[in-house]
């Protein structure tokens, strides 16, 4: 909603708490609905299968981050800072929307040439072409604006309905092993197929038409793009390469063990990041107008919340590894129990560097530190690969990613150290792992008692025992934040009545 006023058009903020709960939903229903189509797919598709797509998921990553530069994160502060002016908004993303696709251009000549080259790519090719088509979406996507306007909602109602369309042509249309091809076509729309709609959309917020009035510069947002890409290149690199170095160096069937566990850890990333991701905008507009304490206070309590949520959730699905592999991939997955296990550290390390890394130091200015941060765990990634994957397959690429992003942790650690020291050091941690301990062993103790054998039976109950065990020893504890969570329902309820 845009309002006037001094001659500017300002768009009207939602609260963080609002920004919070759709992004919720938004990352939610990125993994959540694809989720669902894995206890199906997998059982189809096999392990095999399962690697070839997350193969070629991981390979065309690599282009989509060529094609997309540093866009994705330095498009939101870029935009946030001009979205009280309509014509400064727009002007900024006719700039960053034109780099991206001359650079969309460039890279599909690149993926021509090697898919017709790379033994890799070629052996299946049409599975590639297909795929390749994220680079196309990801560029006209321009979810970054959205994000800068706090509009979370459409977008989140987009993603939404392609993600649920996805799923009902899984059902439809999968049902043997050689309908691989059109499942990664259904990959596309349930991961892209709302970036055509996001992009039709966007008149609303921005002119796209170019005019003789605006003072076009592309050089000027090239350096911060630059940094921003290099960014994005580290982290890509520790992020996918594994699965890219268990694709040439194992085979799918390693790759579909992988993928399995990254699967999970991944949906469980997007809740534990979704606090995180709505807080660039607002604390990029904060330090613009020299906020300084409300951006160290919603710094600090993000912190707290991330970690309140982050360990028990990484504790639990260690806890519970077998029955969630079981249910979700099939009992041909089973191997993927100790790499899953290996993984959900990672969830804590990641939910923390995304506040301290882009939600802090990208704001301040201070993003060559998250760079740094990230070509260290790219390296580090790289050497532990190289040295475990040839003898401990998708296991020794686990190893490498928890080490490479517990690196990552350290060096923003220092980097922000001036600002979460402190916070650290207020962090209750003790009340935290009696609360996930007592969680832990209780719901073990009544599932081993009553000896509940049915997958889907073990994870609905552990589920329900750890969170609520969990949640009332925190709150016999008056730990501040749940009490703070507590509070607002309570105020919620009383007003309704």
């Amino acid at each position: 909603m845009w309002l006037k006023k001094k001659g500017l058009i300002l768009k009207k903020t939602r609260t963080i708490k609002e920004n919070f709960l759709m992004n919720i939903i938004l990352m939610g229903s990125a993994y959540i609905l694809p989720f669902l189509m894995t206890p199906y797919v997998s059982r189809i598709l096999l392990p095999e299968g399962m690697g070839k797509i997350s193969f070629a998921t991981s390979v065309l990553t690599y282009f989509t981050m060529f094609a997309m530069l540093g866009v994705p994160t330095y498009g939101i502060r870029a935009c946030a800072i001009v979205r009280d002016n309509k014509e400064k908004l727009s002007q900024t993303v006719q700039e960053i929307l034109l780099i991206n696709i001359v650079m969309s251009i460039v890279m599909y000549s690149v993926f021509i040439i090697a898919l017709f080259n790379v033994p890799e790519l070629s052996e299946n090719k049409f599975l590639f072409a297909v795929m390749s088509s994220m680079i196309f979406l990801n560029v006209i996507g321009v979810e970054w604006v959205y994000r800068a306007l706090e509009e979370y909602k459409e977008i989140a109602i987009r993603s939404i309905v392609m993600k649920a369309l996805a799923l009902v042509l899984t059902f439809i249309l999968i049902h043997q092993q050689e309908d691989i091809v059109l499942y990664g076509a259904i990959t596309i729309i349930a991961s892209s197929g709302s970036y055509l709609w996001n992009f039709i959309s966007l008149r609303k917020y921005v002119d796209l038409k170019p005019h003789s009035k605006y003072t076009y510069s592309i050089k000027k947002h090239l350096k911060p793009i630059s940094i921003f890409f290099s960014m994005s290149v580290a982290t890509t690199i520790y992020t996918n390469l594994d699965v890219v170095m268990l694709g040439f160096l194992t085979n799918d069937i390693q790759m579909g063990y992988y993928d399995a566990a990254v699967k999970i850890k991944m949906l469980l990333v997007a809740v534990v990041s979704s606090l995180g991701s709505v807080l660039l905008p607002r604390v990029s507009y904060y330090l613009s107008q020299g906020m300084t304490d409300e951006f160290k206070r919603i710094t600090s309590r993000a912190l707290n919340c991330i970690l309140l949520l982050a360990v028990p959730l990484a504790i639990y699905s260690m806890l519970f590894a077998r029955p969630i592999i079981s249910l979700i991939s099939g009992k041909a997955f089973l191997e993927a129990i100790p790499i899953m296990q290996v993984l959900m550290p990672t969830i804590i390390f990641i939910g923390m560097t995304n506040i301290m890394g882009i939600q802090m130091l990208v704001p301040l200015g201070k993003e060559n530190w998250v760079l740094y941060s990230e070509i260290l765990g790219a390296c580090v990634n790289i050497a532990i690969n190289i040295i475990l994957i040839p003898k401990y397959a998708a296991y020794g690429a686990a190893v490498g990613t928890l080490i490479a992003e517990l690196c990552v942790f350290l060096v923003q650690f220092w980097a922000t150290r001036e600002y979460v020291v402190s916070v650290y050091k207020k962090i209750n941690y003790k009340n935290m792992f009696i609360a996930c301990f007592l969680a832990g062993f209780i719901s073990n103790v009544i599932i081993k008692k009553f000896i509940i054998s049915t997958d889907i039976i073990i994870i609905l109950i552990s589920v329900l025992l750890f969170f609520f065990i969990y949640g009332i020893t925190l709150i016999l504890v008056k730990e501040p934040e749940i009490m703070n969570v507590l509070e607002n329902i309570i105020n919620l309820m009383k007003r309704k009545k």
